[in-house]
């Protein structure tokens, strides 16, 4: 996949999905994101997909990583000063889905994602919410997970 650039939010610190950590800091950046309407706050959007992105691993699954929600938009697009901006570059993804009542069925491709063989690279992995992911009883998700050549 080719890189991209994405105008958002990112959580300020990095979390970790020991002890729910990620889930209750994840959930609250979300929150705030849907609360002040940060996706109507992007300039250039390409569609009105949101993607959330996980990146900048300490090790794996079990270590710190960052965190961002954004809007896919133009490499040119110039950020709002009150948002984050991230490029995410060139890579090679294994794309699963997640489907079913929300936020259950994230959890478990995630569960899937980490009990697989999968040869991951902890780069930029992410999650796409698009208009299939609006019913929330029947939600189709794309999770991108970047992988060694």
């Amino acid at each position: 996949m080719e890189s991209f650039k994405l105008i958002g939010l990112k959580l300020k610190k990095r979390t970790k999905n020991a002890n729910g950590q990620s889930g209750k800091d994840c959930g609250e950046l979300w929150q705030y994101f849907e609360e002040n309407k940060i996706a109507d706050q992007v300039p250039n959007k390409e569609s009105n997909a949101i993607y959330a992105v996980y990146y900048d691993y300490e090790s794996d699954e079990k270590g710190l990583f960052s965190y961002f929600i954004g809007c896919k938009v133009d490499v040119n697009t110039v950020k709002p000063e009150n948002l984050d901006e991230l490029i995410i570059p060139q890579q090679r993804y294994h794309k699963e889905m997640a489907k079913g009542q929300m936020t259950g069925c994230i959890s478990d491709a995630w569960s899937r994602i980490w009990n697989s063989n999968l040869n991951r690279k902890f780069a930029f992995d992410f999650e796409v919410y698009d208009e299939r992911s609006f019913d929330w009883n029947n939600a189709h998700i794309d999770i991108f997970i970047s992988i060694t050549d």
